[in-house]
């Protein structure tokens, strides 16, 4: 029994404090966009120069396209035959990939200003802003009486 105060008071002091969590003041969001695209290109190749002879016993012949000629000609009973390729610039298409890359940062931060509103007015002290108003005029005119009384020892009111 002789416990029970010091447990009690005890119990009070604690149950007393409160545990709050403060809310996160600032928040920072990374967001990456990459967007990638293909653009066909065009490279050029250069083809190597080849030159060739064959020798047979055949007739005479010439042979030629865009990539190489070819000659064929009898000498001495046998058939001389040459092939030549040409210089040419061939374009070939190329798919090449392009990415871009592009990070947007978001900060959020929370700006926590104290704005102090006055308390709205109660019944009692709005009643004595109309009235004051009024309650100073009279005492105007009352003081306004009273000079002109003593100034000019004038009696406007009789009573």
């Amino acid at each position: 029994m002789r416990y029970v105060l010091p447990l009690l008071l005890l119990l009070g002091a604690s149950a007393c404090g409160t545990v709050r969590m403060l809310p996160v003041q600032d928040s920072t969001r990374v967001e990456v966009r990459v967007e990638r695209e293909i653009v066909v290109d065009t490279a050029w190749v250069e083809l190597p120069v080849i030159v060739e002879k064959v020798v047979t016993l055949d007739t005479v012949s010439v042979l030629e396209n865009k990539y190489a000629i070819s000659e064929a000609e009898v000498s001495g009973g046998r058939l001389v035959h040459s092939l030549a390729t040409k210089a040419v610039r061939e374009p070939v298409l190329v798919e090449k990939e392009i990415v871009y890359r592009d990070s947007v940062v978001f900060r959020d931060r929370v700006a926590r200003e104290e704005i102090r509103v006055e308390r709205e007015l109660s019944w009692w002290e709005s009643f004595r802003l109309r009235v004051g108003g009024w309650c100073l005029l009279a005492v105007l005119l009352i003081v306004i009486y009273l000079v002109i009384k003593h100034l000019f020892n004038l009696n406007l009111f009789k009573l």
